[in-house]
């Protein structure tokens, strides 16, 4: 049983990676009926969408100032800032807030991987995994936005640079060549269903000085990290990550000083043309359609739970039963959201 999402209350052999994904239902029916019910009344996205009614990533090594950067120009044109999804995105989203166990989120740790990046559980593999899993969402959650409201977003990293990072683990024998090789398979299934981004950013940190930023500033596992490792990033960053994208989308490249002028970048953006890739194909019709895939996250994430046998994402039926049961029991998750009396849901019966 793969180790992914399990929705709506109902155990799913995609194992329990993300049994807390139950909440991401909330109205999820009424919401494509309506959808259905008021696009035939005249409801259309197109009247929504301004000059800036666009996508925007910024991508960069660790320390690299991509988070700064996306937040400034969220907030000189008006769109909307979302920080990296982390392993525990859906906690602080979709859940009360509380940083569930480990083995409610992915059964993954960030800190076993920067201690030990070859512990033989397989702990990087189900980290790259989760963590794609989860960029999936924040990404659907995004074009959610975008569609329903016409604001722009603005996103630290995207599912699209996320091989990045599996690729660098492969380089450093971090994890095998049949994770790889499923990885591949499974983003190949899910990232055709969305929209790349209209703009790629990319901040270009030499290694030495994210290494110098690392020690000043991050986290005390984040010290543990290996120079080779974050040149693996870089190089695939450079080599593989800004061509491919290049091929759909925008991209501008900068220094980490250059970043820092955030007017100068917003001139930059103002002189692009934005004429190349599958957004300028949709009309509303498919932005309809669209904007029903992702507001239905069972959806987005289903063709991750690839019928095959990964040992780094596997785990046994009567487990998977036993932490399903724990997840349940946890406060407010018996029912779908809005339904649990033990945290305070009220007027259920006019559901």
């Amino acid at each position: 049983m793969s180790l992914g999402p399990v929705f709506r209350g109902v155990r799913s052999r995609a194992g329990l990676g993300g049994l807390r994904l139950a909440k991401l239902h909330v109205s999820s029916n009424w919401n494509l009926t309506y959808g259905w019910i008021a696009y035939m009344l005249g409801e259309r996205t197109t009247k929504r969408f301004n000059e800036y009614s666009k996508v925007f990533t910024v991508d960069g090594n660790l320390r690299s100032g991509k988070g700064k950067l996306a937040q400034h120009i969220a907030e000189k044109l008006n769109m909307r800032y979302f920080p990296e999804a982390d392993a525990h995105y859906l906690d602080r989203v979709t859940g009360d807030g509380r940083i569930l166990d480990s083995k409610f989120s992915g059964n993954c740790s960030l800190e076993t991987f920067y201690d030990n990046p070859k512990h033989p559980n397989g702990n990087s593999y189900r980290l790259q995994y989760w963590l794609y899993s989860n960029r999936l969402l924040q990404y659907s959650d995004a074009l959610e936005h975008l569609l329903a409201t016409g604001q722009g977003v603005v996103l630290e990293r995207s599912p699209y640079s996320d091989f990045v990072f599996l690729e660098a683990m492969f380089k450093q024998d971090y994890i095998h060549k049949r994770c790889v090789e499923h990885y591949g398979n499974m983003k190949h299934l899910t990232i055709c269903e969305i929209l790349p981004p209209h703009l790629s950013i990319y901040i270009d940190v030499p290694v030495p000085e994210v290494m110098k930023r690392i020690e000043e500033k991050g986290k005390p596992y984040e010290k543990k990290v290996s120079s080779a490792y974050l040149q693996s990033i870089e190089d695939i960053y450079k080599k593989s990550f800004l061509p491919e994208i290049s091929e759909t989308s925008e991209v501008l490249q900068y220094t980490a000083s250059e970043a820092e002028e955030v007017d100068k970048v917003i001139e930059d953006i103002e002189y692009l043309k934005f004429d190349k890739g599958p957004w300028l194909e949709q009309d509303d019709v498919t932005f309809h359609h669209l904007r029903k895939f992702v507001e239905d996250k069972m959806a987005v994430v289903r063709p991750m739970n690839l019928p095959v046998y990964v040992p780094e994402i596997t785990i046994g039926g009567l487990e998977i039963d036993k932490v399903y049961y724990q997840y349940r029991d946890l406060p407010g998750r018996k029912y779908a959201f809005g339904y649990n009396a033990d945290v305070g849901d009220k007027w259920i019966w006019l559901k």
